[in-house]
């Protein structure tokens, strides 16, 4: 038996493109079995809030030192009006969110509806940018705080001293690996790992509560340093409600929250377009998720508040980005300690891995439909590769430190949240739903506050949102153009008079006039066929067939055609297209049209009036321009063989 060598860069192309589908020439990559992804036939939403939960809860690692850093002796109360704005506010906005946008796509997906052409796209790039950020950051940082503990770890100090750089970026290459492995049964790691971790942490808890209890002086202490540095309730409250901006990151987790609402079990009567019972399911995991978090943030930031000293909050200093850690080393003793450590790690290391699958459900959802992402970025590993890179650039940016990473992370979350905030608003207002419509109006005032404040207070989180946009467009705006002359048609439809036009006129010599809709008379159609002979030197027993493109939205990249026939003044052929661009929706014509009749076919143009370089620019954002060229040249790229390619003639 023989058997064929396929060369290495072909195992490894197949390998890294691995379910790619290559929309843009209708031409589906070679079909290999990939694995399901985590909750492919839908999970219990509590399992399901597990996976979101390694992102949402595991911020309880570095959140109680954050917010000591933040507010001192205000952190518990600082942390009231965080849970106040968890449950009054986030909570009430994603439940919105779970009802109008069922299929993972969030807020985002819900603005993207309301604005169209370029605005609509550069809108949706930014809130992408902003994503990114929150995404990435995630990862960064909660590797960061992975290799804090590990580096802290009494038994491991002295020797992982000064390494938590390359610490961090060996667990960040870790989860790469498992994203290029396949990432499955990840649902089931999330539930494990969540259990044990909120586990521990109400050790903690309790351990803690009970030696506040039973050392009453440390709470007496405590109120009356409060009540010296702000004198009254109302001060503490003010200056609480100017500091709980600093404390946003305890707002992470809702959009991953969202964004794994396809994993979530439906009912027997649920539908893609109404999946009610996954709608109902997501309601309940976010629900569970903000009150489970509520109650550890609020005992969390007390007990730290109360039993560290402050200085140890420092940078430095033993509970600096490990606060709870810190309380069970010092009263549980380094064994417990050690591993309360290791569940911590698991599951910041794994909140990274939940962040990983947020990137890779988002990304690829809008950028390569908008042609701003090349055909790969479809692919799950590429795009693994790439995120990984670029954490590993962030990492080394930032030296692996959490505190420096926390203004960027919660720029992201809050700019997220706004966003999700001001959809619902619209969306009650639409639906007329006056009461939801003021209620949602107030959370996004409360959230553009929180945002402002904290971009004014660390402004280093919008600098890196925005070099995130900044890239994010820059290459998007480099990959339409190099992509500015694919097929960009997905498939292509003829109805019934169409059909007949194509299949009469094929029977002689197919041939096709481009014309651009004017007055659309008898005289148009008599003199252009008049002008396309002379211009040819065809002989007037030559038939022909007219194709007129109406351009709808040229921002967009990949669609479908449709084709439809009349027959105008009595005598002249008419095929009309609808596309979002004039030479893509041509080229794919002519192709299908050479498909089924088995013929070449021929089309003829007129010369455009103009400067050459101001047409290419009006056919890259208007979708017209440089019409005969363009076609030619879409023609070329789609049909390599010159003797199946249809003739392109221009007069």
């Amino acid at each position: 038996m023989s058997t064929t060598n396929v060369p290495r860069t072909g195992r490894l192309r197949t390998w890294m493109l691995e379910g790619l589908s290559d929309m843009g020439k209708g031409k589906p990559s070679r079909p290999v079995e990939s694995s399901p992804g985590p909750g492919h036939k839908g999970q219990r939403w509590w399992r399901v809030m597990c996976l979101t939960g390694v992102d949402y809860f595991s911020t309880l690692g570095y959140q109680p030192g954050i917010a000591a850093l933040a507010a001192g002796l205000l952190s518990p109360v600082a942390t009231v009006v965080l849970v106040i704005v968890t449950l009054a506010g986030a909570l009430p906005v994603y439940r919105r969110v779970a009802e109008e946008s069922p299929h993972g796509e969030g807020s985002i997906a819900m603005l993207s509806r309301l604005l169209s052409f370029w605005k609509g796209k550069l809108f949706v790039l930014t809130l992408l940018g902003f994503a990114a950020t929150d995404f990435l950051i995630t990862i960064t940082l909660s590797a960061a705080d992975a290799s804090t503990h590990l580096v802290e770890n009494p038994h491991l100090a002295e020797a992982l001293h000064d390494k938590q750089v390359l610490i961090t970026m060996i667990l960040i290459a870790l989860l790469g690996a498992v994203f290029l492995k396949g990432f499955l049964e990840a649902i089931g790691v999330a539930v494990a790992l969540v259990g044990v971790y909120l586990a521990l942490n109400a050790v903690v808890v309790a351990t803690g509560l009970w030696h506040v209890a039973t050392e009453g002086h440390v709470v007496t202490d405590w109120s009356t340093a409060l009540t010296t540095e702000h004198g009254n309730v109302f001060a503490m409250i003010g200056v609480a409600l100017i500091v709980f901006p600093k404390l946003a990151l305890g707002l992470s987790g809702f959009e991953t929250g969202v964004a794994v609402m396809p994993h979530v079990e439906g009912e027997p009567g649920d539908t893609e377009e109404k999946p009610t019972g996954r709608i109902r399911g997501t309601k309940r995991l976010l629900t569970t998720a903000a009150l489970i978090m509520s109650v550890f943030l609020i005992c969390t930031s007390f007990i730290t508040t109360v039993l560290i000293p402050h200085e140890e909050f420092e940078s430095g200093g033993e509970a600096n980005g490990r606060a709870l850690a810190y309380l069970a080393h010092e009263y549980l003793g380094n064994a417990f300690g050690t591993i309360y450590d290791v569940s911590t790690i698991a599951i910041l290391w794994f909140a990274g891995a939940s962040a990983m699958a947020g990137l890779l459900n988002l990304m690829p959802r809008y950028l390569p439909k908008y042609g701003m992402a090349p055909h790969w970025a479809r692919a799950v590993r590429p795009m693994v590769i790439v995120f990984t890179l670029v954490a590993f650039l962030v990492t080394w940016i930032f030296d692996a430190d959490v505190d420096a990473q926390g203004g960027a992370y919660a720029t992201g979350v809050l700019v997220l949240i706004c966003s999700a905030a001001i959809a619902v608003t619209i969306a009650a207002r639409k639906a007329g739903q006056r009461a939801w419509t003021i209620a949602f109006g107030v959370i996004s005032v409360v959230f553009l506050y929180t945002t402002v404040v904290n971009v004014i207070e660390r402004p280093d989180g919008v600098k890196i949102g925005a070099c995130f946009i900044v890239g994010i467009i820059l290459v998007s705006l480099l990959s339409r153009l190099g992509r500015a002359f694919e097929l960009r048609v997905t498939h292509v439809e003829l109805d019934e008079t169409a059909e007949r036009f194509v299949q009469d006129i094929s029977r002689r010599t197919a041939r096709f006039i481009a014309n651009e809709p004017d007055n659309r008379d008898a005289a148009e159609y008599r003199d252009k066929i008049e002008q396309i002979r002379a211009d040819n030197d065809l002989p007037t027993s030559e038939d022909f067939v007219f194709v007129e493109v109406t351009v709808t939205d040229p921002s967009e990249f990949e669609a479908g055609l449709t084709v439809r026939g009349e027959v105008l003044h009595g005598r002249y052929r008419v095929l009309t297209i609808e596309s979002s661009s004039v030479p893509n929706g041509l080229a794919a014509l002519l192709l299908h049209a050479r498909d089924i009749t088995g013929t070449r076919p021929h089309i003829y143009f007129e010369w455009t009036e103009g400067n050459p370089f101001a047409n290419f620019l009006r056919f890259f954002l208007l979708g017209q321009g440089e019409v005969a060229p363009v076609t030619r040249e879409v023609l070329r790229e789609a049909e390599a063989d010159r003797n199946r390619r249809p003739r392109v003639h221009v007069g």
